[in-house]
């Protein structure tokens, strides 16, 4: 309706601009006296008029034709321009003449001229955005419509369907329902997307209109009336840049800035329940993006309490399915997904929303539900991949029913050539067919071929790896679940829940697998000497044909990826090479891929094994002689090189041989047939037996197995030197399975054999039964105890007290603490040298300790020969402690500055024992990105002094500084969080003074003698920007010629300038 009225207006004011420049022409025919209209055969139609001044324009060009040729005849004569003067005003007056019948004179025209200049300004006036009217209000709503936002939705529109297909999801996982819920896909169509956040921000910039309307007095406002004048924006339009602006934020992975977008615009529409309801929609997906899951309900708890409009309906079920999926809720998340599916209208949206609900209902168990969710994906006829993974879920939902034939199925697809590339999700859900069916070595053969057949070396082949490692670990084959271990950390996401738990079990097997492996090893080269000859050579002999396959299988996969790398070389320099610069993921370094990080360490471990990273690693021998200067001496090298070629040209066919793993030399030369190479193999059986059960036992805790290692340890080689350890920890062991009986025979053992071990001491301890129940609780009262007297100057009970701790708790939690109040109870005595050692004890043996970085600090400071002013106070008078000064005496003191309109900082000082710093960081960050939407305030943690400090900076006077401190402790959700921290404002110019040269103390009493008691500005200083751009007057670029088309009317000179957004955006 807007529009139509629109046009009608302007089809009114073409018409009278029309009517004005046609004042004075007459609709009678221009007649000359040489020509006769009646004869003309237009006259009927009323086109003579026409004719004749074709006509008179023709006779014109010849007249001016003949002129010139005259003007060049008489060229000589000089008379030639007066002439053509002459001429021309015969020519004119005829003309005059002529058309002084039927023409008004030049008196009796209307100045046309300042008509339309008078129109261009009042329609100028009447659409400058300082006035609100409903032409104003109009005028931009159609310009903002067809203009800048008609370019955003395109490029949004383009972004979004480059992301759709440049996405790649994780089938192993549940899907997002949304392609930006993949990190890898937050880099697409991101030109697109800033394309689209530019045309907005120019349409809200141009056509915002945020002056109020004028309301005559003398009317009664009705409630609609109140919600009118109630608005912050009067464009009727413009909410949906607002809308666009978030989305365009939201697909490019900006979920802060998206978040931030929706949460102003529902400020800004807050009376509007359509448009509030849905910004709130997205405002909670974006926080859903985020991980913020109590802010997430807080949103919808508060939509629903308001109810949800018709219209904002669609944005809320989308939401509520993704907040219902992403917290496990799956009966709500299927619910809403259906709902969603109703509202979708693209094809490829709603198959990937229904293999979403195939995922939901296979995972809750209801596999007819599953296969008829896939079987629609299949029916619309998406994209490839998404319909191959829908068949293979089709399969597995259907494999209790018939799992013979969905094998058979899942083999025919392997044999198609459109499926090469797919080949280990195939042989992945044949082997979860066959797990499922209980038949666990089939399935691991199942899951090796798809490993060895995989091109891809995706996601898809991590999920493979890991289910693969999986079984090997439940199967103690720890050797075989190191290697799918190691690649699949490399293939899946880091994100996922499980990552971590996948990193760790593969660095325990790379601990515990080299020892294993040294100790099977020992074991059947002892094995193969104690055999019969025959038997022997068998072996062996089967063990070199195992290798001899091995290397022709090497050597043929390794012919087939070069025939593949030249094909694909050959193919890509037919297609031309153009395309290798459009990959997005070409041009990133190698380096930074993690993924191809780690598969390319795995290769290299496979080619050479593990080495140091030291120089000549592939050198077997790299003994250099060093020169006087430090340098290896290259020609020693390079002699010892030569003589060892000249040695070995000369040596025998029997060394040749025994270097040669394809003959029984070889092998026969590693058997330990002597006495001697007979030790040497127990020995390192021995060395590799202990630490692996040892790792077996804390960390693997496969406590049957360490237990089998450590008896057959200790049983083999009974007198070992390193059997007490074996037997305190098979006394640990039974101990804590409940077998006291065995428990107590380890004890005894022990102590028969070891009685001066360490571990014999420590469980022969009469207090080690209440140590194991009691001794925290003890040792926590002994430490407050020891800290009690501390700080009362009880100097000698500090003493006995960390003497009894050593006793009592040598291994204690809080050993650290305790020397570290020694140390301090020693330089308060003035015994410096003996505190410095107690500190450097500690920051040596207990590095991680939480008292590590403050000994440090002091300990730096003695070591440079400053002292503490005053008695050292670790907590209670920690605030009235100046930094060490310098043993000198210094006569210069810097003074606190009384300068209020300088830069300040608000800062949280706090002792590390009161406050948990990471969290306090976090609330505290989290606080300002919620709170102030346009400020960006820089947070300092300062972890090295005694005081701990988070130093809020970014206030540009000492008043913004106030009322930002006021404002964060009026916050409910902050109060925990700031107990125990000491709140300090400071300009930045006294800041390195704090805790130097003042004292927080002598801080505070300046503070409540100086800058308190002054009056400050009330207004809300934080709700403006740092810094305003004002951007100069609007020319427009190359890229921005398509916008002016519709022309945007000037304001006038006294104006004031419009900056982006003015003070209504920001609060």
């Amino acid at each position: 309706m807007n529009f139509l009225l629109f046009a009608l207006i302007a089809i009114g004011a073409l018409g009278l601009l029309a009517a004005l420049l046609s004042i004075g022409d007459s609709d009678s025919p221009v007649v000359h006296g040489d020509h006769d209209c009646a004869s003309c055969t237009s006259h009927d139609d009323g086109s003579c008029k026409i004719a004749c001044m074709m006509e008179e324009s023709r006779r014109r060009k010849e007249e001016k034709a003949r002129v010139a040729a005259s003007a060049d005849t008489d060229g000589d004569d000089g008379d030639d321009g007066n002439c053509v003067t002459d001429v021309h005003s015969d020519e004119s007056d005829e003309d005059t003449d002529d058309a002084s019948d039927d023409r008004p004179s030049a008196t009796d025209r209307l100045p046309l001229t300042p008509i339309i200049l008078l129109l261009a300004i009042l329609v100028a006036a009447s659409c400058s955005t300082q006035r609100n009217n409903s032409q104003t209000r109009m005028w931009h709503a159609f310009n903002a419509r067809y203009n800048t936002y008609f370019n955003a939705s395109q490029a949004f529109i383009e972004g979004c369907d480059e992301q759709e297909r440049g996405n790649r999801d994780d089938y192993t996982q549940l899907l997002p329902i949304y392609a930006v819920g993949n990190k890898q896909s937050r880099s697409i169509g991101t030109s697109h997307f800033d394309r689209t956040i530019e045309k907005s921000e120019k349409a809200i910039r141009r056509h915002s209109i945020k002056r109020r309307p004028e309301w005559n007095k003398q009317r009664r406002k009705t409630k609609a009336d109140i919600e009118w004048l109630n608005r912050h924006e009067y464009n009727p339009f413009l909410w949906r840049a607002w809308l666009l602006l978030g989305k365009a934020q939201f697909h490019e992975g900006n979920f802060e800035e998206s978040a931030a977008t929706f949460g102003y615009m529902a400020r800004l529409y807050k009376t509007q329940p359509i448009i509030l309801a849905r910004a709130r929609a997205w405002q909670a997906k974006c926080y859903a993006e985020m991980g913020w899951r109590y802010e997430t309900e807080d949103l919808i708890t508060n939509q629903r309490r308001d109810s949800i409009p018709r219209q904002a309906v669609a944005d809320w079920d989308f939401t509520l399915a993704d907040h219902y999926l992403r917290t496990g809720q799956y009966a709500d998340a299927t619910r809403y997904l259906m709902r969603c599916i109703r509202h979708e209208r693209r094809r490829q949206r709603k198959a990937r929303l229904w293999y979403i609900v195939g995922q939901i209902e296979q995972h809750q168990g209801h596999s007819q539900q599953a296969f008829e969710a896939y079987r629609h994906v299949v029916r619309l006829q998406p994209p490839y991949e998404l319909e191959f993974n829908a068949r293979i879920s089709q399969t597995e939902v259907m494999a209790s029913a018939d799992a013979k034939g969905m094998i058979r199925k899942l083999q025919r697809m392997a044999a198609s050539d459109n499926n090469k590339d797919y080949l280990d999700q195939i042989h992945y859900a044949i082997g979860n067919i066959r797990l499922a069916q209980r038949d666990t070595l089939q399935a691991i053969a199942s899951y090796e071929e798809g490993a060895r057949r995989s091109t891809r070396n995706g996601t898809e082949k991590g999920a493979l790896l890991l289910q693969l490692a999986q079984l090997y670990w439940q199967r103690e084959a720890y050797a075989d679940a190191r290697r799918c271990y190691s690649e699949a950390v490399g293939l899946i996401d880091t994100d996922l829940p499980h990552y971590k738990e996948v990193n760790r079990r593969s660095e325990i097997l790379d601990q515990l697998v080299p020892l294993t492996d040294a100790v099977h090893l020992e074991d059947s080269l002892q094995r193969l000497v104690a055999m019969p000859e025959a038997d022997r050579l068998k072996v062996i002999d089967r063990h070199i044909a195992e290798l001899k396959n091995a290397e022709r299988e090497a050597k043929r996969a390794q012919q087939d990826a070069e025939m593949q790398s030249q094909w694909e070389t050959q193919n890509a320099q037919n297609n031309g090479m153009s395309a290798v610069g459009n990959d997005t993921k070409a041009s990133t370094w190698y380096f930074y891929n993690p993924q191809l990080v780690s598969q390319g360490r795995i290769r290299f471990e496979q080619l050479w094994g593990k080495r140091p990273n030291e120089d000549d690693w592939q050198r077997s021998n790299r003994s250099v002689v060093p020169t006087l200067n430090g340098e290896a001496d290259h020609e020693t090298e390079v002699d010892a090189d030569s003589a060892k070629t000249t040695a070995s040209a000369t040596d025998t066919e029997s060394d040749t041989t025994q270097l040669n793993p394809f003959t029984r030399e070889y092998h026969l030369a590693q058997l330990p047939f002597t006495a001697e190479q007979k030790a040497e193999s127990d020995r390192k059986m021995r060395e590799a037996l202990l630490p692996a059960a040892v790792i077996m036992k804390d960390k693997v805790e496969n406590l049957a197995l360490a237990r089998r290692m450590f008896t057959y340890l200790v049983d083999r080689w009974p007198t070992d030197s390193l059997n007490d350890l074996a037997w305190y920890h098979l006394y640990l062991m039974n101990a804590r399975e409940g077998r006291m009986a065995d428990a107590d025979s380890a004890l005894a053992r022990l102590q028969c054999q070891y009685p001066q071990s360490e571990w014999t001491q420590l469980l022969s301890n009469p207090y080690y039964a209440d140590n194991q129940r009691f001794g925290q609780h003890l040792e926590d009262s002994l430490y407050a105890a020891t800290y009690e007297a501390f700080c009362q100057e009880r100097y000698q009970e500090v003493a006995a007290n960390v003497q009894l701790s050593a006793q009592r708790f040598p291994h204690g939690a809080h050993r650290s603490k305790f020397l570290f109040v020694e140390a301090l109870s020693l330089l308060n005595e003035g015994r410096v040298d003996k505190s410095a050692q107690q500190l450097k004890q500690v920051v040596e043996d207990y590095p991680d300790s939480e008292v590590g970085p403050m000994a440090g600090h002091i300990l730096r400071g003695l070591q440079q020969g400053r002292r503490p002013q005053g008695t050292m106070r670790p907590k209670d008078d920690i605030w009235r402690q100046h930094a060490l000064a310098e043993s000198s005496d210094s006569t210069v003191v810097d003074t606190l500055s009384l300068r209020r309109d300088v830069r300040f900082a608000f800062v949280l000082a706090f002792h590390p024992d009161s406050v948990n710093q990471n969290q306090l960081l976090y609330e505290l960050a989290r606080y300002n990105f919620t709170s102030y939407l346009v400020r960006n305030f820089e947070i300092a943690v300062n972890s090295e002094d005694p005081v701990h400090r988070l130093t809020v900076s970014g206030f540009r006077s000492y008043d913004e500084a106030l009322q930002y401190a006021r404002h964060l402790y009026d916050a409910p959700q902050m109060t925990v969080r700031l107990k125990g921290c000491r709140r300090i404002i400071i300009s930045e110019d006294n800041l390195p003074l704090l805790g130097t040269q003042y004292s927080y103390d002598d801080y505070d009493r300046f503070f409540q003698e100086t800058l308190a008691p002054v009056k400050t500005d009330s207004h809300p200083l934080l709700n403006s920007p740092e810094t305003i751009v004002q951007q100069p007057a609007d020319r427009e670029t190359d890229d921005d010629a398509d916008e002016d088309q519709l022309p945007m009317p000037s304001s006038s000179p006294d104006q004031p300038i419009v900056i982006d957004f003015d003070d209504d955006f920001y609060r």
